[in-house]
């Protein structure tokens, strides 16, 4: 029998049964260790998280000023790029520098006048700024059927399976 995973294959299990399921990552991560510990087949593992939900931190107000900086500054990284494109085109080391800085001052304007229109078109309608971010609310451990009696075995002699069957 191969352990080569197949490809399009690699997440999926065949008739999976749940053999534990826990709060944090960390503690079904734990859960998948201590069977590997006891040299169990941990390839019919699947560590699932459950329960997910989006999370949206507010970072900040959006005002022209903020809007304008930000264009400002994803345009220098663009802008240093086509300055060293150009200075490749052009001939002469005295030339680089120069060429260089069209190219930064070329991005800056055009990072500025893209976020500028995108903000004007929102009208108002987003006027903070956020980071978001899918997050499970807890994590399932899943295994093949033909082994999940086994796992849920082994699991249960774990010392944090018995204390956590007590809160």
């Amino acid at each position: 029998m191969s352990t080569t995973p197949v490809p399009g294959r690699s997440f999926e299990l065949d008739y999976p049964q749940l053999v534990g399921q826990y709060k944090k990552y960390e503690e079904a991560q734990a859960a998948v260790d201590f069977l590997s510990d006891q040299q169990f087949p941990v390839e019919n593992l699947l560590i699932v998280g459950a329960n997910l939900k989006s999370v949206e931190r507010i970072t900040g107000r959006r005002t022209w000023g903020t809007v304008l900086a930000q264009g400002a500054i994803s345009g220098i990284g663009t802008g240093i790029f086509v300055g060293l494109m150009l200075s490749l085109f052009t001939g002469g080391q005295a030339a680089f520098l120069p060429v260089l800085l069209v190219g930064l001052l070329l991005g800056v304007i055009i990072g500025t006048l893209t976020t500028a229109i995108g903000y004007a078109l929102s009208r108002g309608n987003r006027d903070f700024n956020s980071m978001r971010q899918t997050v499970a609310t807890s994590y399932e451990v899943l295994s093949e059927h033909k082994v999940a009696a086994r796992a849920r075995e082994l699991l249960s002699a774990r010392p944090e399976e018995r204390a956590a069957q007590f809160e």
